[in-house]
């Protein structure tokens, strides 16, 4: 029974990006793997998810169910609002150079990922083609080359935005929480999703036993990884779960190889939907 594993590390704030990526990258050489970094290219508003707070009580259950302080920091808790937005992988292009030069894929994940994850709706068509233009600019500045994939934050979607980013020529889209791989029915492009669950969803032993069991039934999955978490407070509690399922026979991959051997004609072909998922403080498109 095959079992394959794909690593899809998201980069979301300033101090994941300067401490925790680099936390990972030793990581990942310990244990011998590649995985898909999607950066966050501009400003870090994380501070502005105290508005969240006092709108969203799953929000606030969430944070105090994972002791967000201790996994992003005070200073992270600050950009935005009392402190300025620092510039996020455009502040640590040695850090994504040395991203590459490990052999792993970059991939663009958000120009302000926290306007996106909080406001997308709201927000003008103008607004989300701005913010790709200018999220995809900064990526091929700091990289050198166009970006072939997009992640979505918080896996977070809607038809303007889909069309958009069909329209940027990606390869393959990893912007939901399906339980497999699909055709974008709207635009015709490969979305490879994250099925597995998040260590500060379900809680470090929970999700350990989850993300095994999966695994056990063999196929294709897909490990949401955040650099600001299994970088930062839960680093070993992601090398002990890395070691299990390296002792699995389990073949772990970035989602670019993934992407290359799937057959887009063998894939369903479906429209995403919307839904609550345990752990989370809004819908992920799955």
């Amino acid at each position: 029974m095959k079992r394959i594993l794909g690593l899809k590390i998201d980069v979301d704030t300033y101090e994941g990006m300067k401490k925790g990526v680099p936390r990972l990258l030793e990581s990942l050489a310990a244990l011998k793997v590649k995985g898909t970094f999607y950066l966050s290219m501009g400003p870090d508003a994380s501070g502005l998810a105290i508005l969240q707070l006092l709108k969203n009580p799953r929000f606030l259950k969430k944070m105090l169910k994972s002791n967000a302080p201790a996994l992003y920091g005070i200073k992270t808790a600050l950009y935005g609002t009392l402190l300025p937005s620092p510039l996020i992988a455009l502040s640590f292009p040695d850090i994504v150079t040395g991203i590459i030069a490990a052999g792993h894929e970059v991939q663009f994940h958000a120009w302000d990922h926290r306007r996106w994850q909080d406001s997308l709706s709201r927000r003008s068509e103008g607004w989300i083609r701005a913010w790709f233009d200018k999220g995809l600019r900064a990526f091929r500045d700091v990289t050198g080359r166009s970006a072939t994939s997009f992640g979505a934050p918080a896996w977070l979607i809607d038809d303007r935005a889909l069309r958009i980013a069909g329209g940027h020529g990606f390869s393959y889209l990893s912007c939901t929480r399906a339980s497999e791989p699909f055709l974008h029915e709207l635009i015709g492009v490969p979305e490879i999703p994250s099925d597995l669950p998040c260590f500060e969803e379900l809680g470090i032993t929970a999700a350990g036993e989850e993300i095994i069991l999966r695994l056990k039934g063999g196929g294709i999955h897909v490990l949401p990884v955040h650099a600001e978490v299994e970088g930062g407070a839960w680093n070993q509690p992601f090398l002990d779960l890395m070691g299990i399922i390296r002792g699995m026979d389990c073949e772990v991959r970035t989602l670019g190889e993934i992407s290359a051997d799937l057959a887009p004609q063998g894939l369903p072909r479906r429209k995403y939907e919307l839904a609550f998922l345990t752990g989370r403080a809004a819908p992920c498109a799955v």
